[in-house]
Parts: structure tokens; C-alpha cells; sequence
């Protein structure tokens, strides 16, 4: 499927894409009824496996999973190879490009109780929102995502941080940090740009 065909099939499921979106390869965008993806302009999204030689794994993936989830994507984003799914809301501010396979996840897929889990798991609406842990995620703007990195829910990071390749990513950091290693910490704090 050409990129231009793929954007007319997001235009459909009323994915919203600024000027100049480009896709190398194409990427798996599904977004449900009732809620929301917004991507910038000039944003990139890698998703052949030659698009990003630190080895992509899969696609790149998008999706909301649940009525009213969003995900925002702001201007001169570069995605590689990552998968984004929201159940609540995950914001990506402008110029943060994200590494080869990272995952940035707002829930946990599944309840950790094995009572909610089963129940999880007989209902034929697809999943109860409710039994599934979620909070936000927010990514500021400038912002680098290591390859191979998670970025868990409930995470908000600063302007400008850095995010260490397979870092596993949990909190609130301040802007300017690099943060890495399981679970991941401040390392070390960068000087503004003037």
C-alpha cells in the first residue's frame, strides 16, 4: 500500500495529520470511534525496516483503544519504528523525535488482579476501560526517546530530556534531564541552550 493511499485510509478513521507528513514504510494507525489522534506537521513516521538503521523491530503503531483516549503528536516529530497506544491520553510535544522500537504505553494493558483480569477477559465488548489501570503521559517539547525504551503510564517529562536507550521509564522529571537505566533515573541535568 503506497503512503498516499495509507493517508486517505487515516483521513477515513478520522486521523488528523498536518502539512508534509511523511511515511517511510507504512505504519499500523487505528484509531476508535469516539476518539482522537492528532499528528503535526512535518512529522515523520518510520516504519521499513531500512528507515532507521538501529533495526526496527515492527512498524510503527498508533492506537486508541478506547472511547475518548487522544493522542496528540506535535510539529517535526520523528517516530521510528515505535508503538503509541493510549487509553487515556498521551501528548508528544514539537520537535521530540522517539527511537527504534520504543513503546510509550498510558495503561497496562491488563488488570493486575486475576479476578479483574478474568472478567477482562470474558467481556465480549472488548475490554472494560475501567478494569484497566491508565494515566496520561506528556512529553515535552525537544525531547529525545532512546531506542528500545518504555515510557510507562502516568510519566511526564520536561522540556529537552533525554531518555536513554532501554531506559524503562516511570514519574515526573524536570526539563533538561537525562534520565536512564531500569527503572529509570535523572543521571545528569544539561545546561540551557542560549
Amino acid at each position: 500500500m503506497s503512503s498516499n493511499w495509507f493517508k486517505i485510509l487515516m483521513k477515513m478513521t478520522k486521523v488528523q495529520y498536518g502539512k508534509n507528513l511523511l511515511l517511510r514504510g507504512v505504519p499500523i494507525v487505528f484509531n476508535k470511534k469516539g476518539a482522537t489522534i492528532e499528528i503535526g506537521e512535518n512529522v515523520t513516521i518510520n516504519s521499513s525496516f531500512l528507515s532507521n538503521l538501529v533495526g526496527l523491530y515492527s512498524r510503527t503503531i498508533i492506537v486508541t483503544r478506547t472511547h475518548g483516549a487522544e493522542i496528540k503528536i506535535g510539529d517535526h516529530v520523528g517516530i521510528s519504528g515505535a508503538t503509541i497506544y493510549a487509553r487515556k491520553n498521551i501528548c508528544i510535544g514539537d520537535n521530540t523525535l522517539i527511537g527504534g522500537n520504543a513503546k510509550i504505553i498510558d495503561n497496562d494493558f491488563h488488570p493486575i488482579e486475576v479476578e479483574a483480569r478474568n472478567k477482562l477477559l470474558c467481556d465480549e465488548n472488548g475490554g472494560n476501560s475501567n478494569l484497566v489501570p491508565s494515566r496520561e503521559i506528556k512529553i515535552g517539547k525537544n525531547c529525545f526517546i532512546g531506542c528500545n525504551s518504555i515510557i510507562l503510564k502516568g510519566t511526564v517529562l520536561g522540556d529537552g530530556c533525554v531518555v536513554g536507550a532501554g531506559a524503562v521509564v516511570c514519574g515526573k522529571f524536570e526539563d533538561n534531564c537525562v534520565i536512564a537505566g531500569n527503572p529509570a533515573k535523572v543521571i545528569k541535568k544539561l545546561t540551557k541552550c542560549e
